[in-house]
């Protein structure tokens, strides 16, 4: 604890720096997780240092992402739970990287919250940290800003950004995707970080019960199922990568099915997908129940059950298939690649 930097002129205006402090002191632990080889710094320097490691890759090209988890943390302080919202964060960037053919190196957060709460800053910080070990990146430094009065002393914000590397001769490419190729999809572990402010509508959760146990999700209750952290790809998805030549990945995010999965196929194809074949999952049938939301709608606000979607060849798909399962993943075929200039066919 640093206690030559105190101003009580600065904490009478809202803002403790001590509690940065101890907030730094109790995130250490956690951050010491993440480290990996290129790590080239501790926490609480002016920048983080990593020193990127080129054996095998003879065009290195830097791929970055960067986001937040938007009014999902609005459930997080209904319900007074912060460890996950961090793996949210660092999943919306990573497996955005991952698009790409990139692996993921290292991770920067920053936190605005209304009062620095030490405990709950660490809370914070560790999900960020289980998301980056998830993803096999470091975490390498941050910022959390007390900015009272801009925020409310309960309230906080999060984003992230992330930093990947691949072979510029790796970068995955559509050019060579054709009709009868294979889509696979990646399920999801629920509503992930997107389409939020309708899920808040649909169930006003300010005066909804978040605790309860719900016949229809399982058991789970209906704080319990929307918190549930973004699934992370990168491991699994880099390991199919090494085994199977892949055409084309996405990320399914804001906008569901009908804007994530046509930003990888090239103009004259589409996807062509049964709704049957979609596995989705429980938590979207109650949402478009309970606020009588469209199949439409919902399928181009939400991934309903599909986190990610991979194209490959008709002939790679069943390894593809075994490489993924090997990984931990329940993939399954999804659909196809067809002639036209729909771009996305849900039929």
């Amino acid at each position: 604890m640093n206690d030559i930097s105190k101003s009580e002129a600065y904490a009478a205006a809202g803002v403790d720096i001590t509690a940065g402090y101890r907030a730094v002191e109790l995130m250490k632990s956690h951050i010491a997780a993440t480290v990996t080889p290129g790590v080239c710094s501790d926490v609480g320097g002016f920048g983080g240092l990593f020193e990127l490691d080129l054996e095998g890759i003879h065009r290195p090209v830097l791929v970055s992402g960067t986001d937040g988890v938007g009014t999902k943390l609005k459930l997080a302080f209904l319900l007074d739970k912060h460890d996950t919202v961090g793996i949210d964060c660092v999943a919306m960037c990573v497996n955005d990287i991952i698009c790409c053919g990139a692996k993921p190196l290292f991770f920067l957060d920053y936190i605005a919250c209304g009062k620095n709460v030490p405990e709950r800053i660490e809370q914070i910080v560790k999900g960020v940290c289980d998301g980056c070990v998830q993803a096999g990146c470091a975490l390498i430094g941050g910022e959390t800003a007390e900015m009272p009065g801009f925020y409310p002393v309960d309230e906080y914000d999060l984003a992230g950004y992330s930093t990947g590397v691949v072979d510029k001769d790796r970068i995955l490419n559509n050019a060579s995707m054709e009709p009868g190729d294979v889509l696979i999809a990646l399920p999801s572990s629920g509503v992930h970080s997107n389409g939020f402010s309708l899920v808040r509508k649909v169930f006003d959760v300010e005066h909804a019960d978040l605790k309860s146990s719900v016949a229809a999700l399982g058991g789970r209750s209906l704080g319990e199922a929307l918190l549930a952290p973004t699934k992370i790809y990168v491991k699994p998805v880099l390991a199919l990568l090494e085994q199977v030549r892949v055409k084309g990945i996405s990320h399914i995010t804001g906008g569901g099915f009908y804007e994530n999965i046509p930003r990888m196929i090239p103009a004259g194809l589409s996807a062509r997908i049964r709704e049957a074949d979609v596995r989705v999952l429980p938590i979207f049938d109650l949402i478009a129940q309970t606020g009588n939301i469209s199949r439409r709608d919902m399928f181009n606000t939400f991934n309903m059950g599909v986190g990610m979607c991979i194209c490959v060849a008709k002939q790679d798909a069943e390894l593809a298939l075994s490489v993924l399962r090997d990984n931990g993943e329940d993939a399954y075929r999804l659909g196809e690649i067809v002639n036209g200039e729909q771009r996305i066919e849900l039929c």
